[in-house]
This record gives C-alpha cells, structure tokens and sequence, in this order.
C-alpha cells in the first residue's frame, strides 16, 4: 500500500555517471558528450522540478551503468503501482535494482515486466485513462498484454502503437495538459491515435506536464516552445544538450508521481 502523502508530487531522477559518453546510441549518430557539463545539466533539470512543486527523490547512483540517468526506462507508475522494466537492451536491466528500491522505499506497491516480455518505461504514455504502449526495439507485445493486465485492474486501457525509426513511443509522442498529442508522425502509427498535433521541430514531441498549465520543454525545441505559450501555457525550458547526444529527452530523466 502507499504511504498517505509519501508520493505526493514526487519525482524520482538519478543523477548521471562517470561513464555517460559510453551510453547506447541507436538511431543517431554518436558525437563527444561532455560528462561535467552534463551534470549541471541534470542539477538543472531536477531544480525545474523542484520550482514546479515536484518533491525530488533521488534514486541510488549507478556510476558503472552508463544509461541509468535515463530512469524513465526503468519503471511504469500508475495510481499506486510500480511496474519494474526489462528492457529489451540486456545492457539496461540491472538498472531496475535501484529503482525498485526507490518506489519500494516511497511504499509503492510492485510487479514487474518478466521475460520473455521486454519493456522500456520510455515506450509509455499515459493520458487519462488511456496508455498508449509503444512496440519498439526495447518493448514487445509480450509487455503490452501484461501492462494491459495490470492497468487494466486499476481501469486503464492499454493501446499498442508501432515505432519506427526511433528509440521509444516518447521519443515520438507525448500529451500536452490537456490530453491533445504532440509529435512525430513519420515514427508512430496514427491509425490507432485519436489525432496527433504535429511538432514544430524534433524536440518538441517531448513534454513533461507539471501541472494543468505548465510543461517542461527542451531548449532546443524553441518554436514549440513559442507556440504553447501563445496558446496560454507556461513553458519551462531546460538545456539537456548531452542527453540529447544520447537519444535522450526531457521526458527520459525522470518518473513523476503525481
């Protein structure tokens, strides 16, 4: 069971190791990432949070895995439940250890995605009571029938929705506050969408809603940016330059829990 008021708008982020510049890199090209400039970076990001009314929980570094800053891809958390990953880049898995002891420690309750389903928390996107899974290099059907049978028990229907040519669903898609999608079509099938608004530039398919006005962006998506807020909403943009060497994005570096 959750402990009454342990997850209040909480945000769990794992700051970035020494061996970051070695992290995966599939579908750009790798270029140099700058280890310190990273990490103000990342104290950055996690002050947005913080500014935005997020509590952040830190989970336990990992300095010898390089990807595990990407805590998203670790855990699935819906209305009480932490749904452990298995990443389909065996690389990737021991990063849950960590993670499962942070949602533990918070008094989530816990399941996990077994072999031979693979899950990265990347390729989930919930939007009320609907969560579109992607089918990615890192996550399978196999995942998205268990995903639908745990949320399913907690009133979510789970929609599979193929990627191509990116590393996750929220690579591609996110939600804006008010449910509308935002990004990429040319990497998502939009015959299962309800509709899909089309992103300004790459970046700006990737949204973290902070509350039912505010979203946090990257710097490097300036005219969606200028476009959501002529549309009423407070933009917070962060430079995550590093992590975008690494087919990171804004959504990649956290987990919030509302």
């Amino acid at each position: 069971m959750v402990t009454s008021g342990s997850t209040l708008k909480t945000a769990l982020v794992r700051a970035p190791g020494p061996r970051l510049a070695e992290g995966i890199v599939t579908h750009i090209d790798r270029r140099p990432v700058d280890v310190e400039l990273a990490a103000r970076q990342h104290a950055a990001y996690a002050a947005a949070l913080r500014a935005a009314g997020w509590r952040v929980h830190p989970v336990e570094p990992a300095p010898d895995l390089p990807d595990a800053v990407f805590v998203e891809d670790t855990v699935v958390v819906c209305d009480g439940l932490a749904v452990l990953a298995h990443s389909g880049a065996p690389g990737r898995r021991p990063e849950v250890a960590g993670t499962e002891r942070a949602v533990r420690a918070l008094g989530l309750e816990v399941a996990r995605i077994e072999p031979p389903a693979t899950l990265d928390g990347g390729d989930v996107l919930q939007v009320g009571d609907t969560v579109y899974v992607g089918l990615s290099g890192r996550t399978n059907e196999d995942a998205v029938c268990r995903l639908a049978a745990l949320l399913g028990a907690r009133g979510r229907r789970v929609v599979p929705v193929r990627v191509t040519g990116c590393l996750h669903l929220k690579s591609a898609m996110t939600a804006l506050p008010d449910g509308t999608l935002i990004g990429l079509p040319e990497h998502v099938d939009t015959s299962v969408l309800p509709g899909l608004r089309v992103a300004p530039e790459p970046a700006g398919a990737h949204v973290v809603v902070l509350a039912e006005d505010h979203v946090l962006i990257s710097a490097s998506a300036p005219r969606t940016a200028a476009r959501l807020r002529a549309e009423g909403l407070r933009v917070t943009a962060v430079d995550i330059s590093e992590f975008e060497a690494l087919e990171g994005c804004v959504t990649c570096l956290s987990v919030l829990i509302p």
